[in-house]
């Protein structure tokens, strides 16, 4: 890129407003009236205000001629002094949303006698495509400007393997990109590559999922799950760790993905697999990293692939890993990320569009709501197509069966609701859920996406950190206890959590049906709950804290809404106590083979936990009202909740049910509603193989969870 000079600088910050900038030292010289310019024209423009900036003067002018997109423009003033007329705030106008809103087919489209290559860009001036193959001679095309701002060019011959970059002319600079909707690429993400369409056969097709409560999702990093040592995984940190069979741990219990399948999960949400920064392809051991740097968003990471060099790999061994889990039931979540780009400058959006696809602050400079530098303008109409484009793309291209947003609260609801529209109608049964973290973006607390305006998006999920903060404490106060931890102020929050958190007694609902709520004591982000208890109870012995642990994971799994389980959690995964592990080494995030050994029996225990939740649909309520109808609380007190399901007949072959959960090593006679008796399911110690029957009272000797049933036969769940 050659940096340009000039004299001052005229900006169109609207379809009709010029705004122009003259050096404070040439106010007297470059004066009014200014001129707009073509090639073949000029029309005047009339000054409107003026005023004095630090080191400028400014001057907003009114043309009555429109500026002509894709056209070469200059301001001239009364002295004679030129300069190239730039793209400014106009792009962020509602009227160039609408005048150049494109709802047709972007990337390349490739055919074996031709490929049609099309890219976005109303402000450019000129833009080419340049094609370059490792065997043949490089070729660059020039594009033609269509309508709504597309430039587009076929090139014909079969461009199976060729390279290609997009090269744009923005304010008179030239800048060569990766395709904003580019499928495949080179390593590292350098270069876009045109591929043939290949023909995986899906040999596992699963019937749409019936209700988002009937899922208990398994988070999981690609890299963390296989990398140990004695993880008996041969392609450790790659695809294909997924795809291996009756793997074993060194002792001989089961791992990876018959591990999984064990444990009785319905979905596997995977970290993003979508081609990120922060991770050399060519040395992926080097270095590590969560995903959350996105570059690419169509195509998928290197690092995972056998072989990061050739674009096909990595393709086919993500297809055939997902291909593998369906064969086994499992379906598989996308972590996905749509509120921010790893570098806004070098990204493919701002070289084609600039200041398009991100927000900007009152002042014009970017915002940083994410965090990370720049916030994704989810509502401008062509941002909002890329993010619904996307995600049918990968359902239709990979079979995908649901996405988890990253900071969802930084998009738009309108946005939300169009991408669930289209996605629903992708592949019915998915599961959509996000973030819903009110965060400081430029955008109105009425249009987000947040978990406070969950009922105007029925049928998106959010994470509820409330009911979370409420089991465990507060997540962002190491010390602070919640009720699993021995705390009795938060047990009333608890028990909202439980009864799906969509209004319980007088309390607000949090989201509008159980549904909407995805429950969890730990995720990637964050201490794990392990690590969170050596802080905030650290005088507590292991046994002792594997109780509580279980406890929490025993609310979590019997609760309305969505559980949620963290991969390791079940065995008390620790990250040495680091909370923010993104770019940790492996020895922090990988996850410890060894400790499934170790703790194979609190396995055991979560394993009958999700095996009860999915063989009584008691405890997956669908509706509120039915929540209302069927579940009341009997006890609530500091360290003990007691609640019921009750007239369950057409809901459940159990009758009736009473869980008890216990936040205190002492031990207590907890009196039954009635003089009816019931089975013992499960006490404290774990599940009874044989369901003993109890009258009046029920002992509840320490930490942990008591569930009792009224039913015909004492079927049991191995």
């Amino acid at each position: 890129m050659v940096s340009i000079r000039r004299s001052f600088e005229a900006y169109v910050d609207d379809m009709n407003i010029i705004t122009v900038l003259i050096p404070a030292e040439q106010k007297e010289i470059m004066t009014p009236p200014f001129r707009l310019e073509t090639e073949i024209t000029d029309f005047p423009l009339a000054v409107r205000e003026e005023y004095s900036l630090e080191a400028k003067y400014k001057y907003v002018c009114v043309s009555d001629h429109p500026v002509t997109f894709g056209k070469i423009h200059c301001v001239r003033a009364s002295s004679g002094h030129k300069t190239d007329l730039q793209i400014g705030a106009v792009i962020r106008t509602a009227a160039f949303d609408d005048e150049f809103y494109y709802d047709g087919e972007l990337g390349a489209v490739y055919t074996a006698d031709h490929t049609v290559f099309k890219v976005w860009a109303p402000p450019a001036t000129s833009a080419a495509v340049k094609l370059s193959h490792p065997n043949k001679s490089g070729r660059t095309f020039q594009m033609n400007r269509l309508e709504k701002g597309v430039y587009a060019v076929t090139v014909t011959g079969d461009l199976h393997g060729y390279e290609y970059l997009f090269c744009i002319c923005n304010n008179s600079e030239w800048m060569e990109t990766v395709d904003p909707y580019v499928k495949a690429v080179t390593v590292n993400g350098e270069k876009g590559v045109v591929l043939r369409p290949d023909q995986m056969k899906w040999t596992a097709p699963l019937k749409p999922f019936s209700h988002p409560v009937d899922a208990v999702i398994y988070e999981t990093h690609l890299r963390d799950f296989s990398i140990h040592e004695n993880s008996g995984m041969i392609n450790k940190g790659k695809y294909l760790a997924l795809t291996e069979t009756d793997t074993q741990t060194a002792n001989g219990s089961s791992s990876g993905l018959t591990y999984v399948k064990e444990l009785g999960v319905t979905h596997v949400e995977l970290l993003p697999v979508n081609d990120f920064a922060g991770v050399d392809e060519e040395k992926p051991l080097d270095a590590y990293n969560w995903g959350y740097n996105p570059l690419h968003f169509f195509a998928p990471e290197g690092s995972y692939a056998s072989n990061p060099h050739d674009p096909q790999t990595r393709k086919t061994e993500l297809k055939q890993m997902i291909n593998t889990l369906h064969q086994h039931g499992l379906r598989v979540i996308l972590d996905v990320v749509f509120n921010h780009v790893y570098k806004r400058e070098n990204s493919p959006f701002e070289k084609t569009v600039p200041g398009y696809f991100f927000r900007h602050d009152e002042c014009g400079m970017p915002s940083n709501g994410t965090g990370v530098g720049n916030d994704i303008a989810s509502e401008r109409r062509m941002a909002r197509k890329f993010i619904a484009d996307c995600v049918v793309y990968w359902l239709e291209e990979y079979n995908v069966d649901g996405f988890r947003f990253d900071l969802l609260g930084i998009l738009d609801i309108d946005t939300v609701l169009y991408m669930k529209e289209k996605a629903t109608k992708a592949k019915p049964g998915i599961l959509l859920f996000g973030e819903g973290w009110d965060l400081a973006t430029p955008l109105p607390h009425e249009q987000k996406a947040a978990l406070a305006n969950a009922p105007r998006m029925p049928g998106i999920g959010f994470f509820n950190d409330m009911f979370r903060d409420a089991v465990k404490g507060n997540t962002f106060h190491l010390k602070a206890a919640g009720f699993a931890l021995g705390s009795g102020e938060s047990a009333q929050a608890v028990m909202h959590g439980i009864a799906g958190s969509s209004g319980w007694k007088a309390l607000a609902p949090i989201v509008a049906e159980p549904s909407q709520s995805i429950n969890y004591v730990e995720s990637h982000d964050n201490h794990t709950f392990w690590d969170k208890m050596s802080f905030a109870l650290p005088q507590e012995n292991d046994s002792r804290k594997r109780s509580r642990q279980r406890l929490a994971a025993a609310i979590i799994l019997l609760a309305q809404g969505v559980p949620f389980i963290h991969s390791g959690q079940e065995f008390f995964r620790t990250k040495q106590g680091v909370e923010n592990s993104y770019q940790s080494s492996d020895s922090i995030n990988q996850l410890d083979w060894d400790r499934r050994e170790t703790f194979k029996e609190d396995v055991h225990y979560i394993r009958r936990l999700i095996s009860l939740r999915k063989a009584h649909p008691a405890f997956r309520l669908r509706s509120a009202l039915d929540i209302q109808r069927h579940l009341e609380c009997l006890t609530l007190k500091e360290h003990l909740i007691a609640y019921r399901l009750y007239d369950l007949d057409e809901v459940d072959e159990w009758k009736d049910i009473i869980v008890i959960h216990h936040a205190s090593p002492d031990s207590v006679e907890w009196r039954l509603p009635n003089d009816i008796p019931y089975r013992l399911l499960c006490d404290p110690s774990g599940f009874l193989e044989d369901p003993a029957e109890i009258k009046k009272t029920v002992a509840v000797n320490g930490i942990g969870t008591v569930i009792l049933y009224l039913a015909s036969d004492l079927k049991s769940f191995a």
